[in-house]
């Protein structure tokens, strides 16, 4: 039986190497479009910021996510406010956010002084439209990507840091209710002001805030702010936890799991070394975060929060994000098979 488990286990990373060197034909690509991108009961979606290199409006995000075969999503702020007639949106595109290919882990990009004050300009007109818009457009581009066979699990606006209002965190409450999402998702406050603040306005609404982080998570980092209300919950990004190293490995992130799967509303999925191995954003199946024994404890347990693909690795030059993405739905869907 050991034997057994042996070989299908050497067989499933072989088959993963040839995805990650990039042989994915065309027809596997066609034969994921439109598809439920549950298996064996495991909701397996991705947030938009995977899509950060290409354009993203509402219908390139419906598109991208048919073609890679992606029913569930986690919806970028930005992609939204846009769609709902923000004065502030898309100022700051998402790509300009992101780390510069190639970046050291954990590296931000520079603004100049010209880029922060277009920064302040617009987090005001964000800040005022957001504390006075209706919720109508939201609702109907819930009805827009339903009616794509994509649902919306998660919403992450940049309206939940402690520089926002109330009035704007009342807002991403409303509007991740409207878009049919049962949680907001917000990098973990340093301060537990904070997150005693959103958890309290999150229970107002019966929205739970999924808090995410980087390295500094721990087996303990998010132990206050789910001490502090029932709807603050984690949304544990596996690699991350990974690359932090200290005492977080293979097995005590499935511990974690199992232990808080019921404070757990949406986990982040990429593939990265630990920090004895430079913390590198690689191809998934080549880096050391365990994503097949994750969603293989998802599915044992019948766990019922999603796992999120986050592309992170760079994508390579004769692909794009939207290929790159379909691989990880590949490589989870005979994970789970």
């Amino acid at each position: 039986m050991t034997n057994q488990k042996t070989n299908s286990r050497r067989k499933f990373l072989a088959q993963s190497a040839f995805l990650g060197a990039g042989v994915f034909l065309s027809k596997d690509i066609l034969a994921l479009a439109n598809a439920d991108s549950k298996f064996g009961g495991v909701q397996i979606g991705t947030i938009t910021y995977s899509f950060r290199s290409l354009p993203t409006d509402v219908d390139k995000i419906i598109e991208y996510c048919k073609q890679a075969g992606v029913s569930a999503l986690e919806l970028m702020g930005d992609t939204a406010e846009a769609f709902a007639g923000s004065p502030a949106a898309n100022t700051m595109p998402m790509r300009m956010m992101a780390p510069p290919p190639g970046a050291a882990p954990g590296q931000r990009p520079q603004m100049s002084d010209e880029q922060r004050k277009a920064m302040a300009e617009r987090m005001q007109k964000g800040r005022e439209w957001r504390e006075t818009v209706s919720m109508d457009k939201f609702v109907e581009l819930r009805k827009k990507f339903k009616d794509a066979g994509i649902t919306i699990y998660a919403y992450k606006p940049n309206a939940l840091g402690e520089n926002n209002s109330d009035g704007e965190i009342e807002y991403a409450m409303k509007a991740a209710k409207a878009l049919g999402a049962t949680s907001v998702t917000v990098e973990l406050p340093t301060k537990p002001e904070q997150s005693k603040r959103l958890g309290d306005i999150a229970a107002k609404h019966k929205v739970y805030v999924g808090y995410h982080a980087h390295l500094q998570a721990t087996d303990t980092a998010w132990d206050v702010a789910l001490a502090q209300s029932p709807y603050n919950s984690l949304n544990l990004d596996c690699g991350h936890y990974i690359a932090a190293g200290g005492s977080n490995t293979k097995e005590s992130l499935l511990k974690l799991i199992e232990a808080k799967h019921d404070r757990i509303t949406s986990m982040h999925l990429k593939d990265r070394t630990t920090k004895e191995k430079g913390q590198k954003n690689l191809v998934w199946g080549t880096g050391d975060t365990p994503i097949i024994e994750v969603l293989q404890l998802m599915k044992k347990n019948k766990y019922k929060f999603p796992a999120t693909i986050e592309l992170e690795y760079e994508v390579p030059a004769d692909s794009d994000a939207v290929k790159e993405v379909a691989k990880c739905v590949e490589y989870a869907k005979k994970a789970l098979s």
